[in-house]
């Protein structure tokens, strides 16, 4: 435990202090926020607010990963630990980093042109495959000493779900969907804010604790295996909790900053690595279809904003005044604070159920 609260507590610290330094440079180098006419309440005094602050708090998360480390190594007393990076770590953080690039080229590419057209929506799609392709093959090749990989080539739900076996490449495609789908959620529901910022506090706060949960249920850890029924067989749950811990004490250094009245945007740099983290620890920790009542906002928003589509191209009709959703909403006379506040409620209780169930069915299992 001492080295995921270390890691979420350098990591909230480095991320609250560096950010003012980050708006302060962006703010220098005119790296603001382009922002569409789109006769918002929201959108009005935010143009030219510093964008890609997504760097800051993913720079939090891999020094935090590393002090987390340092914690592990000199604990006295170890149950089971990786004291060194795992392929576990190398997947998670490799899609952080690889999907947040792809996001800060799109910011870049907005900064430089003065609009809001970055890169293309099938740009993006595209580099999220490569990505997820990637890092699906690398999870699925290495097995830890206990025959586990990152990605398993069943699909999971709480556990694996024994008869819903896809094999390799199966597996890498449901992956890639994973990581794309939670990747692009994140990303339409940052439109507000602080409010994919908070919404993503909750769920990595979730993955923490799960995480933590399965490491202390290990099948890896013999003493505790031979001594009960039911164990998690998931690879290396230490590190997903430290790194999800880092990422949420992150978001809620970035949050002090990222708040109602913004002074930095987290751009698509943080928008895009957070989603993809998410949905490499949904994979990770055998919990993907459970993911989805985890991170049930950004299942709500993305879902809204594909009938919305559907909608006007078959029938040419809106289903919503706006989308995505907290635009129908802002339209309706909701003010930016009471919609961040209402939605994060929502994933408040989607967070609260997703856990409920995870431990609803241990106990069922292990009763």
């Amino acid at each position: 435990m001492r080295a995921v609260i270390v890691a979420a507590a350098v990591a909230f610290i480095v991320s609250l202090f560096v950010t003012p330094v980050a708006i302060r440079v962006f703010s220098a180098l005119k790296a603001g926020q382009p922002i569409r006419a789109l006769g918002l309440a929201s959108n009005e005094g935010k143009t030219g607010t510093p964008a890609m602050g997504g760097v800051v708090f993913i720079l939090a998360t891999l020094v935090a990963y590393v002090a987390g480390h340092v914690a592990l190594i000199t604990l006295p007393d170890r149950q089971i630990v990786q004291e060194k990076p795992t392929m576990t770590a190398l997947v998670l953080l490799g899609l952080f980093v690889s999907c947040g690039a792809v996001g800060f080229l799109d910011d870049l590419l907005k900064v430089r042109k003065r609009n809001s057209d970055g890169v293309s929506a099938r740009g993006k799609l595209l580099g999220q495959a490569v990505i997820g392709i990637g890092f699906g093959i690398a999870a699925l090749s290495v097995a830890s000493t206990n025959g586990q990989t990152v990605v398993s080539e069943k699909i999971s739900f709480i556990r694996d779900i024994g008869w819903l076996d896809v094999g390799k490449v199966g597996a890498v495609i449901a992956f890639v969907f994973v990581i794309t789908a939670m990747s692009n959620g994140v990303n339409l529901t940052d439109g507000l804010d602080g409010l994919a910022t908070g919404a993503s506090t909750l769920v990595l706060g979730a993955y923490a604790l799960i995480g933590y949960w399965q490491y202390r249920h290990w099948c890896a850890d013999e003493t505790y295996a031979r001594a009960h029924d039911y164990c998690y067989q998931t690879r290396d749950p230490l590190e997903i909790a430290m790194i999800a811990a880092a990422a949420a004490g992150a978001c809620v250094g970035f949050l002090w900053w990222n708040t109602s009245p913004a002074r930095i945007f987290m751009g698509d740099v943080g928008a895009l690595g957070l989603g993809a983290l998410i949905g490499g620890l949904a994979v990770a920790t055998r919990t993907t279809l459970l993911s989805i009542l985890i991170g049930g906002l950004f299942f709500i928003i993305t879902v809204t904003w594909v009938i919305q589509i559907v909608s006007y191209r078959t029938t040419g009709r809106r289903v919503f005044r706006m989308v995505p959703l907290h635009h129908h909403f802002e339209l309706a006379g909701w003010s930016e604070v009471n919609i961040v506040v209402r939605f994060w409620t929502v994933a408040g209780v989607c967070v609260a159920g997703g856990l409920g169930l995870f431990y609803s069915d241990f106990l069922a299992a292990a009763g």
